[in-house]
Protein backbone atom coordinates (compact mmCIF):
# COMPACT_ATOMS: atom_id res chain seq x y z
CA UNK A 1 0.00 0.00 0.00
CA UNK A 2 2.64 2.19 0.86
CA UNK A 3 4.52 1.94 -2.09
CA UNK A 4 1.42 2.29 -4.11
CA UNK A 5 0.44 5.43 -2.46
CA UNK A 6 3.92 7.00 -1.82
CA UNK A 7 5.28 6.87 -6.00
CA UNK A 8 8.87 7.02 -4.75
CA UNK A 9 8.35 9.71 -2.11
CA UNK A 10 6.71 10.31 1.21
CA UNK A 11 5.37 13.72 2.57
CA UNK A 12 6.55 13.70 5.91
CA UNK A 13 8.53 16.52 7.88
CA UNK A 14 11.37 14.01 9.09
CA UNK A 15 14.23 15.67 8.27
CA UNK A 16 16.48 13.26 10.33
CA UNK A 17 15.64 10.66 7.46
CA UNK A 18 14.90 12.61 4.90
CA UNK A 19 18.20 12.10 3.34
CA UNK A 20 17.88 8.36 3.05
CA UNK A 21 16.80 6.70 -0.29
CA UNK A 22 13.11 6.26 -0.19
CA UNK A 23 13.56 2.08 -0.13
CA UNK A 24 15.68 2.54 3.16
CA UNK A 25 12.69 4.94 4.56
CA UNK A 26 10.06 2.15 3.87
CA UNK A 27 12.21 -0.83 5.36
CA UNK A 28 13.35 1.33 8.34
CA UNK A 29 10.26 0.16 10.79
CA UNK A 30 10.67 -3.43 9.03
CA UNK A 31 14.36 -3.45 10.27
CA UNK A 32 13.40 -2.13 13.66
CA UNK A 33 11.10 -4.64 13.98
CA UNK A 34 13.83 -7.45 13.72
CA UNK A 35 15.81 -5.39 16.35
CA UNK A 36 12.65 -5.76 18.27
CA UNK A 37 11.88 -9.66 17.72
CA UNK A 38 15.79 -9.72 18.80
CA UNK A 39 14.84 -7.74 22.37
CA UNK A 40 11.80 -10.14 22.77
CA UNK A 41 14.16 -13.06 22.44
CA UNK A 42 16.47 -11.46 25.09
CA UNK A 43 13.90 -10.49 27.10
CA UNK A 44 12.46 -14.07 27.78
CA UNK A 45 16.30 -15.88 28.68
CA UNK A 46 16.84 -12.92 30.77
CA UNK A 47 13.58 -13.75 32.37
CA UNK A 48 13.32 -17.44 32.22
CA UNK A 49 14.15 -18.57 35.60
CA UNK A 50 11.72 -16.13 37.68
CA UNK A 51 8.97 -16.31 38.70
CA UNK A 52 6.74 -14.14 35.83
CA UNK A 53 3.44 -12.92 37.37
CA UNK A 54 0.08 -14.06 37.17
CA UNK A 55 -0.82 -10.36 35.66
CA UNK A 56 -4.72 -11.41 34.68
CA UNK A 57 -5.48 -11.62 38.90
CA UNK A 58 -4.87 -7.99 38.84
CA UNK A 59 -7.43 -7.17 37.25
CA UNK A 60 -11.10 -7.02 38.30
CA UNK A 61 -13.40 -10.14 36.85
CA UNK A 62 -14.33 -9.91 33.48
CA UNK A 63 -17.38 -7.53 33.51
CA UNK A 64 -15.86 -4.86 35.25
CA UNK A 65 -12.81 -5.37 33.58
CA UNK A 66 -14.42 -5.00 29.84
CA UNK A 67 -16.08 -1.83 31.52
CA UNK A 68 -13.08 -0.02 32.58
CA UNK A 69 -11.52 -1.05 29.50
CA UNK A 70 -13.90 0.80 27.42
CA UNK A 71 -14.48 3.47 29.68
CA UNK A 72 -10.74 4.26 29.70
CA UNK A 73 -9.88 3.78 26.03
CA UNK A 74 -13.21 5.89 25.33
CA UNK A 75 -11.59 8.57 27.36
CA UNK A 76 -7.78 8.10 26.43
CA UNK A 77 -9.78 8.79 22.80
CA UNK A 78 -11.37 12.29 23.81
CA UNK A 79 -8.00 13.41 25.45
CA UNK A 80 -6.31 12.80 22.02
CA UNK A 81 -9.04 15.00 20.78
CA UNK A 82 -8.57 17.96 23.28
CA UNK A 83 -5.44 17.75 22.60
CA UNK A 84 -5.78 17.83 18.73
CA UNK A 85 -7.75 21.33 19.97
CA UNK A 86 -5.78 22.79 22.75
CA UNK A 87 -2.51 22.91 20.66
CA UNK A 88 -3.70 24.69 17.63
CA UNK A 89 -6.25 27.11 19.84
CA UNK A 90 -3.00 28.16 21.83
CA UNK A 91 -1.19 28.74 18.47
CA UNK A 92 0.65 25.54 18.32
CA UNK A 93 0.45 22.60 16.48
CA UNK A 94 -1.83 19.31 17.75
CA UNK A 95 -0.84 17.47 21.04
CA UNK A 96 -0.15 13.79 20.49
CA UNK A 97 1.76 11.50 22.66
CA UNK A 98 4.46 12.96 20.95
CA UNK A 99 6.01 16.57 20.43
CA UNK A 100 6.44 17.50 16.97
CA UNK A 101 9.80 16.77 16.52
CA UNK A 102 10.65 13.65 18.39
CA UNK A 103 12.98 11.45 17.13
CA UNK A 104 12.74 12.69 13.77
CA UNK A 105 13.22 16.50 14.15
CA UNK A 106 11.25 18.77 12.44
CA UNK A 107 11.77 21.69 9.86
CA UNK A 108 10.46 24.09 12.47
CA UNK A 109 11.30 23.07 16.00
CA UNK A 110 8.83 23.94 19.18
CA UNK A 111 8.75 26.76 20.81
CA UNK A 112 9.05 26.49 25.00
CA UNK A 113 6.10 27.18 25.84
CA UNK A 114 4.52 24.24 22.71
CA UNK A 115 7.01 21.53 24.76
CA UNK A 116 5.92 22.66 28.23
CA UNK A 117 2.40 22.89 27.42
CA UNK A 118 2.44 19.28 25.61
CA UNK A 119 4.15 17.76 28.86
CA UNK A 120 1.91 18.98 31.37
CA UNK A 121 -1.35 18.72 29.34
CA UNK A 122 -0.31 15.09 28.64
CA UNK A 123 0.49 14.20 32.22
CA UNK A 124 -2.36 15.32 33.56
CA UNK A 125 -5.21 13.92 31.29
CA UNK A 126 -3.10 10.66 30.67
CA UNK A 127 -1.33 10.27 33.50
CA UNK A 128 -2.36 12.07 36.26
CA UNK A 129 -5.87 11.72 36.33
CA UNK A 130 -6.32 7.66 35.23
CA UNK A 131 -3.99 7.04 38.11
CA UNK A 132 -5.76 8.79 40.93
CA UNK A 133 -8.94 7.29 39.81
CA UNK A 134 -7.53 3.88 39.69
CA UNK A 135 -5.46 4.01 42.72
CA UNK A 136 -8.95 4.78 44.59
CA UNK A 137 -9.76 1.00 44.12
CA UNK A 138 -6.39 -0.61 43.28
CA UNK A 139 -3.32 -0.81 45.09
CA UNK A 140 0.20 -0.35 43.31
CA UNK A 141 1.33 -3.84 42.71
CA UNK A 142 -2.45 -4.25 40.94
CA UNK A 143 -1.74 -1.78 38.52
CA UNK A 144 1.99 -2.95 37.93
CA UNK A 145 3.35 -0.55 39.57
CA UNK A 146 5.70 -2.63 41.53
CA UNK A 147 8.65 -4.60 41.79
CA UNK A 148 8.67 -8.65 42.34
CA UNK A 149 12.03 -9.09 41.56
CA UNK A 150 14.26 -5.82 41.81
CA UNK A 151 17.85 -7.68 41.02
CA UNK A 152 15.90 -9.25 37.33
CA UNK A 153 14.21 -5.97 36.65
CA UNK A 154 17.43 -4.22 37.50
CA UNK A 155 19.60 -6.25 35.10
CA UNK A 156 16.71 -6.11 32.21
CA UNK A 157 16.74 -2.37 32.78
CA UNK A 158 20.36 -2.66 31.98
CA UNK A 159 20.82 -4.31 29.33
CA UNK A 160 18.01 -3.28 27.22
CA UNK A 161 19.02 0.29 27.52
CA UNK A 162 22.36 -0.94 26.49
CA UNK A 163 21.36 -2.92 23.25
CA UNK A 164 18.62 -0.06 22.66
CA UNK A 165 20.85 2.87 22.88
CA UNK A 166 23.54 1.13 20.50
CA UNK A 167 20.59 0.97 18.16
CA UNK A 168 19.69 3.80 17.98
CA UNK A 169 23.03 5.71 17.91
CA UNK A 170 23.69 3.67 14.77
CA UNK A 171 20.29 4.42 13.34
CA UNK A 172 20.25 8.04 13.64
CA UNK A 173 22.65 10.80 12.76
CA UNK A 174 21.62 13.50 15.11
CA UNK A 175 22.10 12.50 18.70
CA UNK A 176 23.74 13.77 22.08
CA UNK A 177 27.23 13.04 21.21
CA UNK A 178 26.97 15.63 18.69
CA UNK A 179 26.83 17.88 21.02
CA UNK A 180 29.22 20.02 23.35
CA UNK A 181 29.60 19.05 27.18
CA UNK A 182 27.94 21.95 27.98
CA UNK A 183 24.48 21.50 25.94
CA UNK A 184 24.96 17.75 26.97
CA UNK A 185 24.94 18.39 30.72
CA UNK A 186 22.15 21.25 31.05
CA UNK A 187 19.96 19.70 27.87
CA UNK A 188 19.92 15.74 28.76
CA UNK A 189 18.90 16.67 32.01
CA UNK A 190 15.85 18.71 30.55
CA UNK A 191 15.02 16.13 28.08
CA UNK A 192 14.68 13.47 30.95
CA UNK A 193 12.23 15.74 32.58
CA UNK A 194 9.99 16.95 29.54
CA UNK A 195 9.71 13.66 28.00
CA UNK A 196 9.61 11.65 30.75
CA UNK A 197 6.25 13.72 32.32
CA UNK A 198 5.03 14.20 29.05
CA UNK A 199 5.35 10.76 27.14
CA UNK A 200 6.75 8.37 29.42
CA UNK A 201 4.36 8.77 32.43
CA UNK A 202 1.68 8.69 30.28
CA UNK A 203 2.26 5.87 28.11
CA UNK A 204 3.21 3.94 31.38
CA UNK A 205 0.15 4.28 33.34
CA UNK A 206 -2.51 4.50 30.55
CA UNK A 207 -1.24 1.29 28.57
CA UNK A 208 0.75 -0.54 30.83
CA UNK A 209 -0.37 -0.08 34.72
CA UNK A 210 -4.02 0.19 33.60
CA UNK A 211 -5.02 -0.98 30.66
CA UNK A 212 -2.49 -4.14 30.06
CA UNK A 213 -3.94 -6.37 32.47
CA UNK A 214 -7.74 -5.86 31.66
CA UNK A 215 -6.32 -6.97 28.26
CA UNK A 216 -5.16 -10.04 29.65
CA UNK A 217 -7.92 -11.12 31.96
CA UNK A 218 -10.58 -10.32 28.69
CA UNK A 219 -8.45 -12.91 26.57
CA UNK A 220 -6.80 -15.15 28.12
CA UNK A 221 -3.95 -14.45 25.78
CA UNK A 222 -0.36 -13.43 26.20
CA UNK A 223 0.23 -13.04 22.45
CA UNK A 224 -3.45 -10.95 22.41
CA UNK A 225 -1.97 -8.70 25.15
CA UNK A 226 1.12 -7.83 23.26
CA UNK A 227 -1.21 -7.28 20.10
CA UNK A 228 -3.31 -5.41 21.75
CA UNK A 229 -0.05 -3.49 23.53
CA UNK A 230 1.18 -2.36 20.36
CA UNK A 231 -2.02 -1.20 19.00
CA UNK A 232 -3.06 0.91 21.67
CA UNK A 233 -0.14 2.72 21.84
CA UNK A 234 0.05 3.30 18.11
CA UNK A 235 -3.46 4.98 18.24
CA UNK A 236 -2.17 7.10 20.86
CA UNK A 237 0.55 8.59 18.15
CA UNK A 238 -2.32 8.61 15.21
CA UNK A 239 -1.26 12.62 15.08
CA UNK A 240 2.41 12.71 14.94
CA UNK A 241 4.81 16.00 14.19
CA UNK A 242 5.37 14.91 10.87
CA UNK A 243 2.22 13.57 9.90
CA UNK A 244 0.33 15.77 7.14
CA UNK A 245 -3.56 15.51 6.39
CA UNK A 246 -3.42 18.00 3.02
CA UNK A 247 -4.46 15.38 0.70
CA UNK A 248 -6.26 11.68 1.22
CA UNK A 249 -3.17 10.46 0.17
CA UNK A 250 -0.85 12.11 2.43
CA UNK A 251 -3.37 11.21 5.05
CA UNK A 252 -3.32 7.69 4.44
CA UNK A 253 -0.18 7.26 4.26
CA UNK A 254 0.34 9.02 7.55
CA UNK A 255 -2.01 6.82 9.42
CA UNK A 256 -0.21 3.90 7.73
CA UNK A 257 3.31 5.21 8.96
CA UNK A 258 2.16 5.49 12.38
CA UNK A 259 1.12 1.77 12.87
CA UNK A 260 4.06 1.02 11.19
CA UNK A 261 6.66 3.03 13.60
CA UNK A 262 4.23 2.51 16.66
CA UNK A 263 3.13 -0.76 16.73
CA UNK A 264 6.22 -2.92 17.30
CA UNK A 265 7.51 -0.55 19.99
CA UNK A 266 4.37 -0.88 21.71
CA UNK A 267 4.15 -4.82 21.52
CA UNK A 268 8.03 -4.63 22.85
CA UNK A 269 6.51 -2.78 25.98
CA UNK A 270 4.04 -4.89 26.53
CA UNK A 271 6.23 -8.07 26.65
CA UNK A 272 8.74 -6.28 29.20
CA UNK A 273 5.49 -5.63 31.49
CA UNK A 274 4.22 -8.92 31.01
CA UNK A 275 7.48 -10.86 31.95
CA UNK A 276 8.35 -8.69 34.91
CA UNK A 277 4.26 -7.72 36.07
CA UNK A 278 6.53 -4.24 36.39
CA UNK A 279 5.63 -0.98 34.13
CA UNK A 280 8.88 0.37 35.56
CA UNK A 281 10.84 -1.60 33.01
CA UNK A 282 9.92 -0.54 29.94
CA UNK A 283 9.46 3.19 30.95
CA UNK A 284 13.33 2.93 31.87
CA UNK A 285 15.09 0.72 29.53
CA UNK A 286 13.03 1.09 26.51
CA UNK A 287 11.68 4.77 26.85
CA UNK A 288 13.25 6.96 28.25
CA UNK A 289 16.89 6.78 27.81
CA UNK A 290 16.36 5.22 24.80
CA UNK A 291 15.27 6.95 22.26
CA UNK A 292 14.36 10.25 24.11
CA UNK A 293 17.41 11.25 25.69
CA UNK A 294 19.98 9.71 23.41
CA UNK A 295 17.90 11.10 20.23
CA UNK A 296 15.85 14.12 21.18
CA UNK A 297 18.23 15.89 23.63
CA UNK A 298 19.75 18.07 20.47
CA UNK A 299 15.69 19.31 19.85
CA UNK A 300 15.65 20.32 23.50
CA UNK A 301 18.91 22.06 23.08
CA UNK A 302 17.54 24.04 20.07
CA UNK A 303 14.36 24.89 21.52
CA UNK A 304 15.24 26.37 24.73
CA UNK A 305 18.71 27.94 22.67
CA UNK A 306 21.56 25.93 25.14
CA UNK A 307 24.64 27.24 23.21
CA UNK A 308 28.09 25.49 23.12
Amino acid sequence: MVLWLADGSLPFDRPAVAKLPFVLQVAAPSITLIEIFVLMGMVYLLTRRRVVPDMASRAPHRHTALRETLLLIGYAALGQVGGWILGPALGYRPFSFHIAGTVFGCSVAPQRGEMWTWALYNFVVFALLPYVCFRRRYTNTQLNLRSSNRRNDALLIFTVVAVESAFELMAFDKTIFHLSAHQVLLGAPLTLLIFFIGTVLPTMVLIYAILLPRYLMLTGSAISTVLLGGLTYAAMHIVEGWSTFDSPRNAALSLIFVMLQYFGPGMFKSVLTLRTGNAWVHALSYHIIAPHVIVDTPLVVKTFGILP
